[in-house]
């Protein structure tokens, strides 16, 4: 008579062959934060707002008139104003003001006061580039196609998706440098669109469009500087190396795509050439097809969104590659 136990061996050997479920975020302050308790839910957040942007808003829109949007875009960009201000503020207080050295700073992992502040403002951070997704979407409603280009698309979808994996793993630290300086750059933009979207009488006070490029290119310069010097340090006890070398890569990269548009738009006195492929949403509604760049986004975010599957893969490209 066959043993019932038998039965049993073959579900413990099965069991043995199944991957284990993904592991924790590395850092357990942040488990309790909203969309922080697995990369699934912010991956959708992302691929949907690429195919609205992309694909059904210009086909909402293409028969619509634009929506005006005056008032609505008033107050969602002061209110980004006032957050951006109150991010910079936490940064400063919870580490780049007070104890940080501005070289070498490595990621305070206990439960003081500080570094919880830090943790908080690491994922408010992260979740105000989810808020700013409707950047995009005001320009899909109003049918201001020529602004929709791969560098905006890109941009806002790639930098919410990698400071997920910030937050989750290293909250703080010499790799938070980039955040404060990208939300004080912030202040200034939103400042900028919030102008902008009061209205012809305050035209006289936008003088300074073209420096709102020149304020992106410092940004990234800083940024890359910042973390240049890990390179030259003998030594540096910040957690997570893999960190630094994706700021610097982005600094670097996003550097190039902003001084393209800068000659693109100051030098050559164009905003952007007529047929670039960039232009995304006029190609869609204009000629009826899809662009080379959207099929190229949606291809790398249908990518990101099959890496998060690989959550263990993740963890181990932040823990275990120091270069």
């Amino acid at each position: 008579m066959k043993n019932p136990a038998s039965g049993f061996n073959v579900l413990r050997g099965f069991k043995s062959v199944v991957p284990p479920p993904p592991p924790p975020l590395a850092d357990p302050r942040v488990q309790d934060y909203p969309l922080m308790q697995s990369p699934v839910p912010m991956t959708a957040i992302l691929l949907c707002y690429l195919f609205f942007v992309l694909y059904l808003g210009p086909r909402i829109m293409a028969n619509r008139k634009p929506f005006q949007l005056k008032e609505a875009m008033i107050v969602y960009n002061f209110l980004l104003v006032g957050l951006s201000i109150y991010i910079v503020y936490e940064f400063l207080m919870s580490g780049w003001a007070t104890t940080y050295t501005w070289r070498c700073d490595a990621v305070d992992t206990s439960d003081s006061p500080q570094a919880l502040r830090m943790v908080s403002v690491a994922w408010l951070f992260w979740f105000s580039k989810i808020i700013e997704l409707m950047d995009t979407i005001f320009f899909v409603l109003r049918k201001k196609h020529g602004q929709i280009t791969f560098l905006h698309i890109f941009h806002h979808s790639f930098m919410p998706w990698t400071w997920w994996w910030g937050v989750g793993y290293a909250p703080g630290g010499m790799g938070s440098f980039h955040a404060m300086v990208n939300s004080s750059v912030h202040v200034i933009m939103y400042f900028y669109y919030g102008l902008a979207a009061a209205g012809p009488r305050f035209q006289k006070f936008l003088w300074w469009k073209k420096y709102m490029t020149a304020i992106q290119l410092i940004q990234f310069v800083l940024v890359s500087l910042h973390a240049t010097q890990y390179y030259f340090m003998d030594s540096c006890g910040y957690q997570f190396p893999t960190i630094i070398h994706l700021v610097w890569m982005y600094g670097t990269f996003f550097f190039i795509l902003f001084s393209n548009f800068w000659v693109q738009a100051y030098v050559k006195g164009k905003r952007l050439p007529k047929q670039d492929e960039t232009n995304m949403a006029s190609v869609v509604l204009l000629r009826g097809m899809k662009p080379y760049c959207c099929s190229q986004i949606s291809t790398f975010f249908l990518s990101l969104a099959s890496t998060t599957l690989s959550h263990s893969f993740i963890v181990w490209l932040i823990n275990f590659i120091p270069l």
